[in-house]
């Protein structure tokens, strides 16, 4: 039977017969009519976030925790506005969520109207699709395509602008359409083909490398994995993005590749001579100078979006499929082997680093405290800079998708929001955020979110002073000249107590396993300040533009140019 519904109401029950049950959001004029009805929606939670840039963050995390579409709401102008690095963030690492933002009504549509923007526009290049609602009627098929959008194929997000007048309008509601059934991606070729392909180059490999990807973790590709590296003996290397797809301590696995991975990782890939790569986009920070990258291998390329085989190094073999499915085929086609001397001969390239910092506050001995803290079975969302390489590398993350952070586009102040939606995703969990100084204070105002809404999400904050990554580059790369990088913070302590959070400052190694253990415990949220060396680095960097083989392993020597 049909009911008159306004389109505010047809959005509230589209988002309720979709399954939502947590929208991050700020309400404003032009989106008040889905905020007067969303009240009668108790099914959908709502998270008032400080700023609608954190809304399309949590919507992030909650997507990448849950393996389900993330849902964002703002209003017209600045509200649309300020979600679009949240959107592009997401649009970089594949992550499937759905913008609602209201506009103005359509009679006042472009007439540079109070809070009119044109966000289809501005987002069109950061988004899998863009809908601009004219019609109520239209929008129980737009919300039901949204969400299919977002989640099928390569995931991404999808935005949904709907104008005041829209919400407002009454029409006959039948009820929510069906979902829109979606696709997997389309072969290059026959999947079939390309699997008995890759199989062929496995088995006549001396020196194969597994190098796995965000997408086998967006595929739930975890077993399998671990089943073809273990069948075939090949060591296993994880991207940035794919880093918790493979177990950290397996034998097999080696660790992260590229600008700041290990030299011992770069130094395989550079040696390798069959490279599987699984789910991933061979992405600058990955391959260095694509020219010189991995020039002795052969490149199998595994991938769900047709767009990235080949985009960026030559595959030998392209196969486009779900990364789980094409993984166990690939299982399935392999004779069963092992790489112990090339494993062994890769072990040989491994060195112990030189100390990058001073003093017993290691980023190892704070990482390794959470660590023993939470049992290990923690979720750590990290931001951007050193701090973020240093959680990539000296976390051991034994179990599926507990490593969350912004790749592609490398985005100040994800931690914090997104930690919000981690956690709404994963209410039993341990969810540590893990910040810098710089990124923590873009979205710090997330706190006062997290008592309002008991989200008792744990933040860990590196402060060294500095905008630490960019002051590295300064060191490496421009003569020392640390402009603008030095940034004083509050009291961190004052400010966790000004929201009436819990508040703790290490500076001493001594303090940290009482400290952390104690924040770990708090029922609530909880801040610890660590107090580190000023002018620590991450070791080793690959200096832009240049080739795996060359590693930079430590500091510029005193006394050069610039000094």
């Amino acid at each position: 039977m049909s009911e008159k519904l306004s389109g505010a109401e047809i959005l509230c029950r589209g988002l309720v017969d979709a399954g939502v049950e947590v929208i991050f959001g700020y309400p404003g004029g032009a989106i008040m009519p889905f905020y007067h009805a969303l009240p009668e929606h108790p099914r959908l939670r709502h998270i008032l976030v400080r700023h609608e840039q954190a809304a399309a963050h949590a919507a992030d995390g909650y997507a990448r925790a849950s393996g389900r579409v993330g849902v964002c709401v703002a209003t017209s102008g600045p509200g649309a506005t300020n979600l679009v690095t949240g959107l592009a963030a997401a649009h970089m690492d594949s992550s499937p969520v759905v913008a609602i933002t209201g506009q103005v009504s359509r009679p006042m549509m472009g007439r540079d109207a109070f809070q009119e923007t044109d966000i289809i526009g501005i987002t069109m290049p950061i988004t899998k699709h863009s809908y601009l609602v004219q019609d109520a009627a239209e929008l129980a098929d737009v919300v039901a395509e949204a969400m299919t959008v977002a989640a099928e194929g390569r995931p991404g997000p999808v935005l949904v602008d709907v104008p005041k007048d829209v919400q407002n309008q009454k029409v006959e509601w039948h009820g929510t359409p069906a979902p829109r059934t979606g696709t997997r991606g389309r072969a290059l070729g026959s999947i079939e083909d390309g699997v008995r392909a890759a199989a062929r180059l496995i088995k006549g490999a001396e020196r194969p490398l597994l190098m796995v990807g965000h997408g086998a973790i967006l595929a739930g590709a975890y077993a399998e994995v671990r089943a073809l590296a273990e069948k075939t003996g090949i060591p296993v290397i994880t991207t940035l993005l794919g880093i918790s797809a493979f177990p950290d301590g397996h034998p097999l696995h080696l660790g992260m590749p590229g600008m700041h991975g290990e030299v011992h990782v770069n130094r395989a890939i550079q040696n390798a001579d069959v490279i599987i790569g699984i789910g991933l986009r061979f992405d600058d920070r990955v391959t260095g100078n694509t020219a010189s990258f991995a020039r002795q291998a052969r490149i199998v390329h595994i991938d769900l979006d047709r767009a990235e085989i080949g985009k960026n190094v030559p595959a030998a073999v392209g196969i486009v499929g779900d990364a789980r499915d094409v993984t166990r085929r690939l299982l399935a086609a392999v004779e069963p082997r092992r790489c112990d001397r090339w494993l062994e001969h890769i072990r040989s390239f491994a060195r112990p680093g030189p100390a990058s910092y001073r003093g017993e506050l290691s980023p190892e001995a704070i990482l390794a405290s959470i660590c023993d803290a939470s049992g290990g079975a923690c979720t750590i969302v990290s931001d951007v800079g050193q701090h973020q390489m240093w959680v990539a590398k000296l976390f051991p993350y034994r179990h599926p998708n507990t490593h969350i952070t912004s790749g592609g586009l490398g985005a100040m102040g994800f931690a914090v929001p997104a930690a919000m939606g981690v956690h709404l995703a994963r209410p039993g969990d341990t969810v540590w955020a893990i910040s810098g100084d710089g990124g923590f204070q873009m979205n710090m105002a997330e706190i006062a979110t997290m008592v309002q809404e008991r989200l008792p999400v744990k933040l860990a904050v590196f402060n060294n002073g500095y905008l630490g990554m960019v002051r590295q580059w300064q060191q490496f790369f421009h003569e020392k000249r640390y402009s603008c990088t030095p940034i004083w913070s509050p009291d961190y302590v004052k400010l966790a107590e000004a929201y009436g959070i819990p508040g703790y400052r290490v500076k001493d190694a001594a303090e940290l396993a009482d400290t952390v253990g104690r924040a770990n415990a708090q029922p609530g949220p909880a801040l610890v300040e660590f107090v580190i060396e000023q002018e620590a680095n991450v070791f080793p960097m690959i200096p832009p533009g240049g080739s795996l083989s060359e590693p930079i392993e430590s500091a510029p020597v005193v006394g050069a140019a610039g000094d």
